[in-house]
């Protein structure tokens, strides 16, 4: 396969690379990044470790670097406040100063929470990421957002912080179960709708299994340009969460027992028939956004009701007072911010529940 790489101009700016059989050369690939010999502190959870760790630990320790590596528990349930105070007492009990540097092994829960941590711990160290789902690869690994779920609802607190790095090695998805494939295939497929035809097509013809590295790498060069120009989600950045908000309602609903790319797909498919029902998109935008879902092994529907979606929607991080923004889809590669008022949102969710 191809090595594909894209710069994210930000402040700072970074790299992301793409590419099989990265992961045992991203001791190599990042020593100049990272200037070596300083401390690594790995992060990953409890089912990505035994695939990966001992991997990325000998890449790290051949390349001068000094490792150390903490593993926890995989779901969502860990990203909490309990995790996060737990990764940070042990980057302080391995004495990780200011000149060190975190790597997150895994998917966006490990992204996230290792992120956080770099953000918060001595008021903020250098991280790379490391992706090895294909959600984390096309979305959660670039573009710096970090956070932690709370009782009242997910990513309820949270920090921006760009990455040094991002290495993708692709070999990674071939261990993935099918259902965390499709997880990732939501994501990337949310990008092709916001993206133009050409990418999207590429989730209606199956080239995302056969060709994973060209993909990821189109939807990572369309989000670090999104990135570029909206840095901290003021504006276009917003367009990012289609699907979300129902979504994000979904898990919230289902006690986070829904893999997040299955429930934004749900939101994103109730999004696209609720506007074109209600006369916002194309004639036929919908059909084809849930029929490509459908390809990818992803609902189109859930079994939770739209008064249980509009609660637990109403605690929505894109909520600013008595208004929430949605993101609509009005043709394959346009979408556009509606803000609505809070009390509108189960009006929305019913006319597009039921599909």
């Amino acid at each position: 396969m191809a090595l594909h790489t894209i710069d994210v101009n930000t402040s700072p700016s970074y790299e992301v690379t793409v590419g099989a059989g990265l992961l045992p050369r991203c001791g190599q690939m990042l020593s100049g990044i990272l200037d070596p010999p300083r401390k690594i502190a790995v992060i990953a959870d409890s089912n990505t470790a035994p695939l990966y760790l001992k991997t990325v630990e000998q890449s790290f320790s051949d390349a001068s670097f000094s490792v150390c590596s903490y593993v926890f528990p995989a779901g969502e349930g860990s990203k909490q406040l309990e995790t996060l105070s737990e990764i940070l007492e042990f980057l302080a009990e391995n004495h990780l100063t200011r000149t060190d540097c975190i790597a997150a092994l895994g998917g966006g829960v490990t992204g996230d929470m290792a992120g956080f941590a770099a953000a918060v711990y001595l008021r903020g160290i250098r991280y790379v990421q490391l992706p090895t789902t294909l959600l984390a690869a096309v979305d959660s690994s670039v573009g710096g957002k970090t956070a932690i779920d709370l009782r009242h609802g997910k990513n309820l607190a949270g920090v921006f912080l760009q990455p040094a790095a991002v290495i993708c090695d692709t070999d990674c998805l071939k261990t993935l179960p099918a259902e965390v494939f499709a997880d990732g295939a939501a994501e990337a497929i949310k990008t092709g709708v916001l993206s133009d035809e050409r990418l999207f097509s590429l989730f209606e013809d199956g080239t995302l299994r056969t060709l994973p590295d060209e993909v990821i790498a189109r939807c990572v060069a369309y989000k670090a340009g999104v990135v570029e120009r909206d840095e901290k989600e003021q504006g276009e950045r917003k367009a990012l969460n289609l699907g979300h908000t129902i979504g994000h309602a979904i898990e919230k609903c289902s006690d986070y027992t829904i893999p997040h790319g299955h429930a934004v797909a749900a939101g994103l498919a109730i999004m696209a028939r609720a506007a074109e029902r209600l006369g916002w998109s194309d004639p036929g935008t919908a059909k084809r956004i849930c029929a490509c879902l459908e390809k990818n092994d992803l609902p189109v529907s859930t079994h939770f009701s739209p008064e249980a979606l509009a609660e637990a929607a109403a605690s929505d991080k894109k909520r600013s007072g008595n208004t929430i923004t949605v993101v609509v889809p009005v043709e394959i590669g346009r979408c556009v911010l509606n803000k609505i008022p809070v009390e509108n949102l189960l009006s929305l969710i019913r006319t597009g529940w039921e599909a």
